[in-house]
């Protein structure tokens, strides 16, 4: 028998990426300088997020999708952070909220009255378990800010959050929103801990501290009962996010894990990361079963990070590499070879990062399956890039467009705490995609108190980690000791005075 080529009927295999016209790009933008592996912006139906590059403190812009071409030098932007701005996510429920995280170097709370002494206090030894030497960045903590944007975008500088999230103890990395409950963030900082955030109360409700090392990515499978996380200590873990529980946990050898995403339900997880021979390489996981990938797949020999992003609606995965031009896409299959290649989208311009637009803000008219904000820091330019299926019919597709996540969410913050898991609220493009969500944010009023969690005060002073900064402190202290005597000397002068006038009063012709 004669050997004949597999083909593979895809209705897929055809698309095709399209960039939009240059008034219909946003031009002008100082995209941020920064180093931090990630994607600096973020996208919903309404508006487009991206980090800036600004002096004495960090800020982004929002800029309301329909306000295309270019952008003014003196445009407004949110400025409250005193450090870089390393994340941003909107929340996903609520299109006018969105959530930042930077590298603060504050030293006070204003939301618990926290306030670093003048003097250096230990913790015991045992709690100094949770913190690596390298994490100490010489900041007091970073800091997790939730802002409300107003209806048609900024016309003034924000300074003022609606709410405040202390509780990490060195620099915050990541933030992710639960994706099928209101209000739930988690945040991941250079402390090595995962926090969990209730925003209807503003505090954090459960802290996970399994990690070793520096975290790198987090993602949610689809009901959000599952955690997947990985972490410069070249492990890849699976971890039930309520408890901190590490269900299946893999030591990466062979493939160093940098990024990890969940295939939605098909109880199977995608990282991207590097081979022993340094080249770029993608690996297949069963989340049940982390002992050995399913298939590993060398891409190329380039440096730059992979970021993968999966449509659980069209089972497409998207892998663009940071400072490439390129966009590679393939299907994946519930059988072997489970990974097929389909196209490559091609663009001189490189990349810093990628903004990704929900279901809901497509153009189904357009037959668009997925679309890209890609940030181009040497133009100043954000570039929207249009995933297409070509079809010469201009009616609604339903083959391409299943029921897919809505903008309600499925649990409040206490039944999700309670233990209860639920899919998310599906929604029809065809009819309910530009339906706007009713949700509205309140800010919850606090008293000022300590954060502990798990019997830990998170915003305990935490002692210095390196050399130069324990000297700092002793110089600190030594300043203060030196002051402290001046002002006991001159006390001390002042009382004799005062004993030496008393006794002349005494012994005056007046009083005999």
């Amino acid at each position: 028998m004669s050997w004949r080529p597999q083909y593979r009927s895809s209705k897929f295999r055809n698309v095709y990426g399209k960039v939009a016209s240059r008034e219909h790009c946003f031009d002008g933008i100082p995209i941020t300088k920064n180093v931090h592996d990630n994607h600096f912006c973020a996208v919903n139906a309404r508006f487009l997020a991206i980090v800036t590059e600004s002096a004495g403190g960090g800020s982004f812009l929002v800029i309301p999708l329909e306000q295309t071409g270019r952008i003014e030098p003196n445009y407004p932007k949110v400025c409250g952070h005193q450090g870089n701005v390393l994340d941003i996510k909107w929340n996903p429920f609520i299109e006018n909220i969105i959530a930042s995280c930077s590298e603060d170097t504050s030293v006070s709370c204003s939301a618990s009255g926290w306030h670093l002494p003048g003097v250096m206090q230990l913790r015991e030894p045992s709690c100094l378990q949770f913190i690596h030497p390298e994490a100490w960045e010489g900041a007091a903590g970073g800091t997790v800010r939730i802002w409300e944007i107003p209806e048609g975008g900024l016309k003034r500088n924000m300074t003022e959050a609606v709410l405040e999230l202390y509780g990490h103890s060195r620099r915050v990395g990541l933030v992710e929103w639960h994706p099928t409950t209101n209000n739930i963030l988690f945040s991941a900082g250079y402390d090595y801990k995962v926090l969990i955030w209730n925003l209807d109360i503003g505090e954090p409700v459960k802290m996970i501290d399994c990690h070793t090392d520096v975290i790198l990515c987090m993602s949610f499978n689809t009901d959000g009962s599952l955690l997947a996380t990985s972490c410069k200590d070249k492990k890849l873990r699976v971890v039930e996010p309520r408890s901190g529980r590490v269900l299946q946990e893999a030591s990466c050898k062979n493939h160093r894990v940098n990024r990890v995403v969940f295939l939605g339900s098909t109880k199977r997880l995608l990282t991207t990361g590097v081979s022993r021979w340094n080249t770029r390489q993608i690996a297949l996981w069963d989340q049940e079963d982390l002992s050995m990938p399913l298939i590993e797949e060398e891409i190329d020999g380039l440096s730059g990070l992979l970021f993968p992003f999966y449509d659980a609606d069209t089972h497409m995965l998207y892998l663009a590499g940071k400072g490439d031009g390129n966009i590679r896409y393939y299907e994946i299959g519930s059988e072997k070879p489970y990974l097929s290649y389909l196209m490559e989208f091609r663009s001189p311009a490189p990349q810093k990062g990628l903004g990704v637009m929900p279901k809901h803000g497509l153009d189904v008219s357009a037959c668009e399956v997925f679309r890209f904000y890609k940030l181009v820091t040497l133009k100043g330019l954000i570039e929207p890039i249009s995933m297409i299926v070509p079809r010469r019919s201009e009616t609604y597709q339903e083959d391409i467009y299943p029921m897919t996540p809505g903008t309600e969410p499925a649990l409040t913050p206490d039944e999700w705490l309670s233990g209860v898991n639920r899919d998310p609220i599906l929604m029809s493009l065809k009819e309910g995609y530009k339906k706007t969500s009713k949700i509205v944010f309140k800010a919850p009023v606090r008293e000022k108190k300590s954060v502990v969690v798990n019997g830990i005060d998170l915003l305990e002073n935490v002692p210095p980690r390196t050399e130069n900064e324990l000297l700092r402190m002793f110089f600190r202290q030594q300043d203060e000791i030196r002051r402290l005597k001046d002002e006991l000397s001159q006390k001390d002068i002042r009382i004799r005075q005062l004993q030496l006038e008393l006794k002349n009063l005494r012994n005056s012709p007046k009083n005999n």
